[in-house]
């Protein structure tokens, strides 16, 4: 727990960065929008239909939306010279603006219309501008109804803001994200609290603003004015500092799993190890978002599976005869249509396998997958959120027969104990998860070779080598450094030890750093 509010601050002023900027933004966009509209009635339904339709989107798809956009942005931009980063700070508020806009923009209209007609007559006839009229009479009775939307829409930003950490905005769903996936309940907890405590100040902050106008108490309205002032100055400096801060650090992508934090912290440890550069990760990116990221230069290095590569950026089907002959095919692929250098392998492989408890395996008498096929009917499967889409899945279905009772797609962190506690037959496993042992799971041989090889390999983005190659040198010490005993057991102690994965990467790269230097002096 200590660990965890160590980072507290950090993540709670970067979502109330990113909430923040989204809700004035989306209010200054909205409440004017909902002036027009209420002069131009016409324009209602295309206007309402539109910010009803945008909110219809689940957040987080709304969020992934930006990333492409942003990208394919960037190219006109740059000409422009202004520089455009799909992932990060920038698709989030984005994203939370539009969020915002519905119930900010329906209450203005709702506020504005309810205002009676006959106060609206009696204000034309003491002969008020079309502008006083708004401002004196219709702006200041609406103004409970406007704040009320208000209210909802910063209860919506600050929630839908946890999900911005797949598209790299720092922020509290940081610790969401990465708790479920290490199963840390501390971190999850912390992370859930702080989001309702923060969207429940922002709440009442705007409900005491509101009751401080209408009953025109002065000392109460400046009060919270000067603290809301305060606030956004926080929020400014704090930008403009993280814009200060001199070079940008080698930033290392993650996507959402257990071995990926690892991995990351100690590609970053290791940079400052042994070239005192700082390293900084983005956690629990998605795969395509931290794909494009990289090809886009908005981070530098994240590690990736040959086989994924293969299958679905590639959308290569049938395998080479020899598992080198892939790689080397992925690697040339990478560098002649991306321009991203295959900096090395680990020395491990991670494929997807199907597995089920160890004692069911024994009762069905299943030890291949073509075992599996003759009683997938009766059985149910589950699998992370992407792999009933995935390629190799198909390929799996179509090589073998398979046809389940049912396919669930659930968290990859709730997969094992799923399947460990009979909830679902067969899972989609990760070779190395230290899991498959310690729940007395069973991997199914893939006998007919259809799911290709995946081994862990880092990845850098186009010029990363000329501009820090002397981090490129160190990473080059990695290639081969990581056999599948010590990843699994470096997963282990995550998943089921309750250590952090900078902790776990800190030790592994202290022993890596023991041997090479013992290496050395044996020379």
């Amino acid at each position: 727990m200590k660990e965890q509010l160590a980072l507290l601050p950090g993540y709670l002023s970067a979502h109330l960065q990113i909430s923040l900027v989204a809700l004035l933004v989306g209010a200054a966009l909205s409440i004017p929008l909902g002036v027009l509209v209420t002069r131009r009635r016409g324009l209602e339904g295309a206007v309402l239909g539109a910010a009803s339709v945008i909110q219809t989107i689940p957040g987080l798809a709304l969020l992934a939306i930006m990333v492409p956009a942003l990208a394919a942005l960037s190219g006109a931009a740059a000409w422009l010279g202004v520089s455009l980063r799909s992932i990060g700070y920038l698709p989030a508020v984005l994203a939370l603006t539009l969020y915002s806009v519905l119930p900010i923009l329906r209450n203005t209209v709702t506020g504005i219309a309810g205002v009676s007609p006959a106060l609206i007559e009696a204000a034309r006839g003491v002969g008020m501008t079309p502008a006083q009229q708004l401002f004196r009479v219709e702006l200041p009775l609406a103004l409970p109804v406007i704040v009320a939307g208000l209210r909802t829409a910063a209860v919506w930003v600050v929630g839908t803001a946890t999900l911005s950490t797949p598209v790299g905005a720092t922020s509290l769903g940081n610790f969401i994200f990465s708790g479920l996936q290490t199963r840390n309940d501390a971190a999850v907890v912390v992370g859930c609290l702080a989001a309702a405590g923060l969207a429940l100040v922002l709440d009442q902050g705007i409900r005491l603003l509101e009751v401080a106008l209408r009953t025109r108490r002065r000392a109460l309205l400046g009060l919270l004015l000067a603290a809301f002032a305060g606030l956004i100055l926080a929020v400014g400096w704090s930008f403009a500092a993280e814009r200060r801060a001199g070079p940008r650090p080698v930033q290392i992508g993650a996507k959402a799993f257990t071995e990926q934090y690892i991995l990351s912290e100690l590609i970053g440890q290791w940079i400052e190890r042994r070239t005192g550069q700082r390293g900084e990760v983005l956690h629990s990116l998605g795969s395509k978002v931290v794909f494009e990221a990289l090809r886009a230069g908005d981070i530098d290095l994240y590690v990736d599976y040959s086989g994924t590569i293969w299958a679905t950026l590639m959308k290569r089907k049938g395998l080479p005869a020899e598992r080198g002959q892939l790689l080397a095919e992925v690697r040339r692929w990478l560098l002649d249509e991306h321009g991203i250098l295959l900096v090395g392998a680990f020395g491990f492989e991670n494929t997807y396998a199907l597995a089920l408890r160890a004692a069911e395996a024994q009762r069905l008498g299943i030890r291949r997958i073509s075992d599996l096929a003759k009683v997938a009917e009766r059985l149910e499967i589950g699998g992370d959120y992407e792999f009933f889409q995935r390629a190799e899945w198909k390929a799996l279905r179509e090589s073998y027969g398979l046809s389940f009772r049912r396919l669930r797609s659930m968290d990859p962190a709730l997969m094992y104990q799923a399947a460990a506690g009979g909830e679902v037959d067969v899972i989609s496993a990760y070779s190395t998860d230290g899991r498959i042992a310690a729940l007395e799971l069973a991997i199914l041989e893939d006998d007919r070779g259809v799911i290709p090889p995946y081994d862990a390999i880092l990845l850098a983005r186009p010029g990363f080598a000329g501009a820090h190659p002397a981090a490129l040198r160190a990473l080059g010490e990695l290639a081969g450094a990581i056999d599948v005993a010590a990843m699994q057991r470096m997963n282990f102690a995550v998943d089921s030890g309750g250590r952090a994965p900078a902790e776990v990467a800190r030790n592994f790269a202290a022993q890596l750093e023991a041997q090479l230097e013992a290496r050395l002096k044996a020379r």
